[in-house]
């Protein structure tokens, strides 16, 4: 899948030591939402977690995880993917992070774009919703560029990796 700037990829082994190096050099940033950023920093760990990735896709199983790709110079930037929340609906959570590097230039704002187009249209979804904490105002901003109305707040439904219990906002769009 492709747009002007970027390409999205499935997952793949070749990509796995891009995606170590991209995730540690931007822990920092990473780490202040998402749980999993101190197991993927294991070089094991990562290939494992490439691995799954790739099973999951070939069997279209749990989540369909994609590779950002710049297509000018083919660097990874980031990964994003759909959560598999309800095959039967179809009902998909979009959930994305990029490297550090790489922020405020528009990727991930063209990623969920092309991701979208392609779970209402190639995988029937009725139902996309991205989550994130309330606190996370990047996330928040690409939601709201994508055309995600904000459709709820869950109050203290997370704990972010640094222990303060936070709010969920849900963005949701529904099939036509």
């Amino acid at each position: 899948m492709e747009t002007s700037i970027i390409k999205l990829e499935p997952p793949t082994m070749a990509r796995q030591p891009q995606i170590l190096a991209a995730i540690h050099a931007s822990q920092a940033e990473l780490a202040q939402y998402l749980t999993w950023v101190e197991q993927a920093l294991d070089p094991a760990q990562s290939i494992a977690d490439t691995q799954q990735a790739i099973d999951n896709f070939q069997q279209q199983n749990s989540e369909l995880r994609y590779n950002i790709i710049d297509k000018r110079s083919d660097e990874l930037l980031g990964a994003i993917g759909l959560l598999i929340r309800d095959a039967s609906v179809p009902y998909f959570e979009l959930g994305y992070w990029l490297a550090t590097h790489a922020t405020g230039q528009g990727y991930v704002t063209s990623a969920v774009t092309l991701l979208e187009q392609h779970a209402f249209n190639q995988l029937g979804a009725k139902r996309l919703e991205i989550r994130m904490a309330e606190s996370n105002r990047s996330s928040r901003a690409v939601a709201e560029r994508c055309g995600f109305p904000l459709e709820g707040t869950l109050l203290n439904e997370r704990r972010l990796p640094s222990g303060p219990l936070c709010n969920t906002l849900v963005y949701a769009k529904t099939a036509l």
